[in-house]
């Protein structure tokens, strides 16, 4: 039922991204759904998970769900998905279940959206701070640096750069060792042009 999660995952993996988003509506909610990928801090709980998706009401995204899901079904009990998504109990739970999975792998994407709206953008980014241990109020790009004795920078740091400042990500994508600063101060935020001559110093 959730067939399209290998594909997108695979797509993900090809595209380079830890992190994707789309939009799910049920019983006229809107919901903000990222699929992420377990790399970094990101773990696993079941082996058999593919990925994880994390569920956030657009109108509230600190009212949440994550969940663990493979391309069969969701991993999760059926008590803390219903009272999640208001789905009132009945005799046929089952089947009940079984159409929402069938509805939501109705919507999920075979590849990486190319557009994002900006609420999608925003509960991504928020994501990739906390994945990277970031204060999720860090936005604004002030530096790049390169990371000492050769370190790598983090997957999230990565992502976050191609949504935030996507011109900045393509001048070091094929340098990995060069990591984005981020500030949580709008004022510290610098350009392309001045970041790229401050780095040539």
């Amino acid at each position: 039922m959730l067939s399209n999660l290998k594909s997108l995952k695979d797509d993900m993996v090809s595209k380079d991204w830890t992190i994707c988003s789309f939009i799910f509506k049920y019983k006229s909610i809107e919901y903000i759904v990222l699929v992420k990928r377990f790399v970094g801090t990101e773990k696993r709980a079941n082996q058999y998970a593919l990925v994880k998706l994390h569920f956030m009401k657009s109108n509230d995204l600190s009212d949440e769900l994550q969940i663990e899901a493979n391309s069969r079904s969701l991993i999760i009990d059926a008590k803390t998905l219903r009272m999640y998504f208001g789905i009132e109990y009945s005799n046929n739970m089952g089947d009940i279940l079984c159409q929402f999975t069938k509805q939501l792998g109705e919507i999920i994407p075979k590849t990486v959206p190319n557009i994002v709206s900006d609420i999608e953008r925003k509960a991504m980014v928020n994501s990739l701070s906390i994945s990277d241990s970031e204060n999720p109020n860090k936005i604004y790009c002030n530096k790049v640096k390169r990371n000492p004795n050769g370190g790598k920078r983090s997957e999230f740091n990565s992502d976050k750069t191609k949504l935030l400042r996507g011109s900045l990500f393509k001048h070091f994508c094929n340098e990995p060792n060069v990591s984005f600063c981020y500030f949580d101060e709008p004022s510290m935020e610098n350009d392309d042009a001045t970041i790229l001559k401050n780095f040539s110093k």
